[in-house]
């Protein structure tokens, strides 16, 4: 029998096996691709977890455990008396991170607040891409602009503020990470039901009274997420703290002085000062085992917190 498309029965009947084959093979192909995907990425993290442990042994089979998180001084380069503390370095990136995050989080929590509840949507539009563009500028051009205009401008307010100092990498890593607190805050608060609102402004509460009674303890899983997830953040900022914190480990929480964090160790060492198979050099692997442990943690509890608190609607 002839078709108005010149094909006959068997010429369509085998195209159309041929298309069901094609998108079987697809079929069978699209789940071995994902695995392979996700293989990667879980292969990736068990070889930097093996590495950062082996490298890690290494180094507690010269420096005792103890000392290295008892000792209150971080001396590594001193030949005859070296020192293995890491609190000097901890209480470096703690102090870069509580101002980092006095900075960033009402900043961050009322730019959430204003777009999710007082911006119009052509506004939204326009300042939610141009608060988002902080995100996209390199971290080492925030290190500059520490260094060369918030520093200087620090020293005017703050005569006795040295050059290098945690007060201004502090600042600037807490302007860089508005935009995640920002943009998932919003996202958060955004999510909840208009109905809420509604029913709140019925029963004759204001619109901030709204936001802030209604709205931003509804979101709050997300918002302290948000939080968490600011904080694993600034405490693994490398070149802002490398360029305008300094390089001087010491056990201190005074702002103006110049500090030393856990990242901008190991960039100072890797940068050649210590030779392959150094104890030196073990101590990267030490120092970014308890980074990894860090951030680690706080991921744990942003997760944490999101289940605890999460409201279904």
């Amino acid at each position: 029998m002839a078709l108005s498309a010149g094909k006959s029965v068997r010429e369509m009947i085998k195209e159309k096996k041929t298309k069901k084959s094609t998108r079987d093979f697809m079929e069978k192909m699209v789940p071995a691709v994902l695995f392979v995907a996700a293989a990667i990425s879980i292969l990736t993290t068990i070889g930097i977890i093996a590495t950062l442990a082996t490298e890690t042994i290494m180094f507690f089979s010269r420096v005792s455990f103890f000392e290295f998180i008892t000792e209150k001084e971080w001396y590594p380069f001193l030949k005859d008396d070296a020192s293995y503390g890491i609190m000097a370095l901890v209480s470096g990136t703690l102090l870069v991170t509580v101002i980092a995050m006095i900075v960033a989080l009402p900043v961050g929590l009322a730019s959430a607040i204003f777009l999710s509840e007082y911006a119009s949507d052509r506004t939204r539009r326009i300042i939610k891409p141009i608060l988002e563009v902080l995100a996209g500028i390199p971290t080492i051009v925030y290190g500059f602009f520490a260094l060369t205009f918030v520093t200087p401008l620090l020293q005017k307010l703050i005569p006795d503020i040295g050059f290098f100092n945690a007060l201004s990498p502090g600042i600037v890593v807490g302007i860089m990470i508005i935009p995640m607190i920002a943009s998932l805050s919003e996202d958060a608060m955004s999510s909840v039901p208009n109905s809420i609102r509604e029913g709140a402004l019925a029963l004759g509460a204001t619109k901030f009274e709204v936001a802030l009674k209604v709205v931003l303890p509804a979101a709050t899983s997300g918002v302290v997420a948000s939080f968490v997830l600011g904080i694993s953040r600034a405490i693994g900022e490398t070149m802002i703290v490398t360029l305008a914190g300094g390089a001087t480990p010491k056990l201190t929480f005074d702002p103006t002085e110049s500090i030393q964090t856990m990242t901008a160790y190991i960039v100072q060492v890797s940068t050649g000062d210590a030779g392959y198979g150094t104890t030196i050099y073990y101590s990267i692997y030490a120092v970014g085992a308890t980074l990894f442990v860090f951030t680690m943690l706080m991921n744990l509890l942003a997760q944490f917190i999101s289940r605890r608190f999460r409201e279904e609607y």
